[in-house]
């Protein structure tokens, strides 16, 4: 591989992407990002054209109290290593390397790596117990930007911000393979849901539904069953042909044209099929991707989307508040349950009364963890760590926080509209060998537990 996989901005393309997958495990990517230089004088330069004020000010005002260690679920499972205070964490890397004006050298800017990804999600649950009002979360979001402008970005979100770039999706779906798995999805179905359409290009539908490429490339049955809940409640909906991911392996890998990229496709998608609102599946990043931060990367100075645009939660909570979605009471939930809420949906915007809300309807013993709702720990594998080789060790410890506040309710069900929760959880199970507790995203539950009404044709299975 004589091309530098690692360079700060090489030409991203399909054959350079599969140039990274062929490095099994980024071994050669890896060896050659410890021999790149850091262009000193471009870092200095790049810090000071995009480190504004606010940053600068968090920086200045930290009082090193040490008051956000215990927000962190990396601290916790480390042994109270101080090294792993958020504070310590941003102040020794962003923070040196803006005192130092980018005169740092390729050691450094690795070490600033490691910490970006392998020590921090970005969870800003520290930002809750700051006294200054500080967001370390946030600042760990910039210094990925610069991390990644400069070349010192992890394999895996070097692939995957570019397959945003290529294919407009986190994975290598083509326009092709989505058509074709909605057709598919429908296909399968027939039987049991005769009228079961996934509505393509439909304009002035109520309803945009976007998703996750994660859906299309390993869970499909994911997609048959929204469409079946957007039957089963009536709902005028459709999916764009193009447009359609909502996830952002960009804001993951602190690649910000990316993120502009990504969002200007949604939006794009919206002006021409005019839909009403615009419902994102089960996917915590995703939502600040395209609702939180995604108006601002797209240019919209209000920060606002140019529709209502909410999460799937919201769109279940409200069916089921206007009785559009009822629930059979005797195929609710029996076993003791528990809520994972995602870190990017219930601190960026609130969203666990929505959750709660439907919990209420569909399980007989809801158990919250301690903490829960905005003060909730990070599920440990958010901010792109569930798919960071590199640091699959520390990830895996971080898991046993989550694991321990789990277990503490006594859940033998763990709910979690979240596919980064999805996939932590199933994780925590496997390495720490617990059996007897599962997980489930809502959309099976709730096709399981649902009234159908006597107007809509279906075969039971």
């Amino acid at each position: 591989m004589s091309q530098l996989l690692c360079s700060p901005t090489p030409a991203i393309s399909k054959e350079s992407i599969h140039a990274l997958l062929q490095d099994k495990g980024g071994a050669t990517y890896y060896r050659q990002m410890r021999e790149m230089p850091v262009n000193q004088a471009t870092l200095a330069r790049d810090l000071k054209q995009t480190c504004k004020s606010r940053t600068r000010t968090w920086l200045a005002i930290c009082a090193h109290c040490g008051m956000c260690a215990e927000s962190c679920f990396f601290y916790k499972t480390s042994n109270n290593d101080p090294t792993q205070i958020p504070s310590y964490k941003i102040q020794s890397t962003l923070g040196e390397m803006l005192r130092r004006k980018g005169r740092v050298d390729t050691e450094f800017m690795i070490h600033a790596m490691d910490v970006a990804w392998g020590k921090c999600t970005c969870c800003n649950r520290c930002g809750l117990y700051c006294p200054h009002g500080i967001d370390t979360g946030v600042m760990f979001s910039y210094l990925r930007g610069i991390l990644f402008m400069h070349g010192f970005v992890p394999w895996e979100m070097k692939i995957g911000s570019g397959m945003h770039r290529v294919y407009g999706a986190q994975m290598d779906v083509t326009e092709e393979d989505w058509l074709e798995t909605c057709e598919w999805m429908v296909e399968e179905n027939q039987d049991e849901w005769p009228d079961l359409e996934i509505p393509v290009e439909k304009e002035g539908a109520d309803v945009m539904y976007i998703l996750n490429a994660r859906e299309v490339k390993h869970y499909p049955e994911d997609i048959a069953q929204a469409a079946i809940l957007f039957h089963v409640t009536g709902t005028s909906w459709t999916v764009p042909r193009e447009g359609w991911e909502n996830t952002s392996l960009t804001m993951f890998a602190g690649d910000w044209e990316g993120c502009a990229q990504n969002i200007r496709r949604i939006y794009a998608a919206v002006e021409r099929l005019k839909p009403k609102m615009v419902v994102g599946t089960e996917c915590g990043h995703a939502h600040r991707g395209t609702v939180v931060e995604g108006p601002y990367w797209g240019g919209r100075a209000s920060g606002d989307p140019p529709v209502p645009f909410i999460h799937y939660v919201e769109w279940v909570a409200h069916c089921l508040r206007t009785g559009k979605l009822k629930i059979d009471p005797a195929k609710k939930i029996k076993i003791p349950c528990t809520l994972q809420d995602a870190c990017n949906y219930v601190r960026n915007d609130g969203l666990g009364r929505y959750t709660r809300e439907i919990m209420s309807y569909i399980a007989e013993d809801f158990r919250e963890m301690t903490p829960n709702a905005d003060h909730n720990f990070c599920c440990g594998g958010g901010g792109g760590l569930n798919g960071i080789g590199l640091y699959r060790k520390e990830r895996n410890i971080g898991l046993k926080n989550k694991l321990d506040q789990i277990k503490a309710t006594g859940a033998q069900l763990v709910v979690t509209p979240c596919h980064n929760c999805w996939d932590a959880i199933r994780d925590m199970m496997e390495v720490y060998e617990e059996h007897n507790i599962k997980w489930s995203f809502l959309k099976p539950l709730l096709v399981d537990m649902m009234v159908v009404p006597p107007h809509i044709r279906h075969e039971a299975p």
